[in-house]
């Protein structure tokens, strides 16, 4: 979508709009999904992931209601850039898993309600794409709920693992716990919703299997001992050198993950 034809705040759910930043990229597919939550009755927001240093984007989110709460999904500048700017202009508190991207507020802990914006949110620890990834589970969202996902679970292709901070380990047990939510709508920081999580983490655990048996693969015609370049190489055939050193942490991860 471009956010220039387009109205800027599209609704996403019944409890959620979202803005696309201005930031498309190899990684960014589109650009990040900076979403508003709250509740039919609510004259304030919550804002998910105000996303990078842009100030016509930010001022486009302060001026859809007064916002109440900021949170972060996880670490990485796409999503965490204007967080300390946009807590100068609205005033609200800015909350993550770590520390040091809260600005006026706590840190989140996992299994934390929140209730903001007249929405209830549930904080889920989701390490695995960073240590610190969360989701929000949004169980009144529609007759299924929502979760807003971050990059644990994206709108199209697969999820990086950015080690050694993001694991394998981490990652599948995190898919594991998300596929108990059920079928709730997908709201990703990158890409299109999704009707059903539960399917999506199916497809996503499969994808992970299938990378697994093909570095294994390599692994045994190049031996116990090949580096992370020579098995990416062999698994990611005519790779874009945009997405290389992504590939490669993620191959990293998943040799950790093979030898440990």
């Amino acid at each position: 979508m471009n956010p220039e034809s387009s109205p800027s705040i599209l609704q996403a759910s019944g409890l959620a709009r979202f803005r696309l930043a201005p930031n498309p990229g190899p990684m960014s597919l589109d650009g990040t999904n900076s979403y508003l939550l709250g509740g039919p009755e609510s004259e304030s927001t919550v804002v998910v992931d105000p996303g990078p240093l842009d100030e016509r984007h930010l001022r486009e989110l302060a001026g859809a209601g007064r916002v109440e709460l900021i949170l972060i999904t996880h670490r990485h500048a796409d999503h965490t850039a204007a967080a300390g700017r946009f807590h100068e202009l609205t005033g609200a508190p800015v909350r993550a898993a770590d520390a040091r991207h809260c600005h006026g507020g706590t840190p989140l802990a996992d299994g934390e309600t929140l209730h903001a914006a007249g929405v209830e949110l549930r904080v889920i620890a989701a390490p695995g794409h960073t240590s610190d990834s969360l989701c929000f589970h949004l169980p009144g969202d529609g007759p299924r709920g929502s979760v807003l996902t971050g990059d644990t679970i994206l709108g199209r292709g697969t999820t990086v693992l950015d080690f050694p901070d993001g694991k394998l380990g981490d990652y599948l047990r995190t898919l594991d716990r998300l596929e108990t939510i059920g079928p709730a709508m997908v709201l990703p920081g990158h890409g299109a919703v999704l009707p059903a999580l539960d399917a999506v983490v199916r497809a996503y655990r499969d994808h992970r299997q299938e990378r697994l048996a093909q570095i294994r693969a390599a692994l045994a015609e190049l031996g116990p001992d090949a580096r992370v370049g020579e098995i990416t190489d062999a698994v990611y055939a005519d790779i874009d050198p945009a997405v290389r050193a992504a590939a490669e942490n993620s191959v990293a991860a998943q040799l950790e993950f093979l030898r440990s």
